[in-house]
């Protein structure tokens, strides 16, 4: 049975925001090897339509950029969207059904299955999806944005707290 877990990069504050937020060398690292050892990904729009920025090779990128590009395009994606019309590689569209949808995943994978986007996350938590919470703090307050809970959530417990690099601490949750 896959896990759900939802994970993002976010300020002392609390928002997500990956204009702001600067990733560096060994949190990138840390990006590239999670990406390669998920079984797949589960996008909202606003978020898949962000990390279509990697389907195309673009010649400015560093060798790290590459590889992750690399791993981005081999996983398989879920993208739940009741207004686009159509995904780009390795994608299914999800415009119906979403819990049905996800439940089945979780039942036929193994491994971990990202959850990318806060309002999507919310979804999936109303409906007792996510299996782990991990929080990416880095040492930036914003003062604004999209937060990385988009609603209330259930009482979560602390299963670990790791460094990722110099900057940036990583919290993960499971539901209390």
């Amino acid at each position: 049975m896959a896990k759900l877990v939802f994970g993002m990069n976010q300020s002392l504050d609390g928002y997500v925001d990956h204009l702001e937020l600067r990733t560096g060398p060994a949190l990138f690292r840390h990006w590239i090897e999670h990406v390669r050892d998920l079984t797949g990904s589960v996008y909202g729009r606003r978020m898949y339509e962000t990390m279509r920025y990697w389907d195309e090779d673009r010649p400015e990128w560093s060798e790290e950029q590459h590889e992750f590009a690399a791993a981005w395009r081999r996983q398989p994606k879920w993208v739940v969207s009741r207004s686009l019309k159509s995904v780009g590689p390795n994608a299914t569209l999800v415009d119906d059904n979403i819990e049905a949808v996800i439940r089945s995943l979780k039942a036929r994978l193994v491994g971990e299955i990202a959850v990318s986007g806060p309002d999507l996350a919310r979804s999936l938590t109303d409906l007792g999806l996510i299996d782990e919470y991990r929080l990416y703090f880095q040492p930036i307050v914003l003062g604004r944005g999209k937060p990385f809970f988009a609603g209330p959530r259930p009482p979560l417990r602390l299963v670990s707290a790791d460094p990722v690099g110099e900057d940036t601490i990583r919290l993960t949750y499971v539901p209390a």
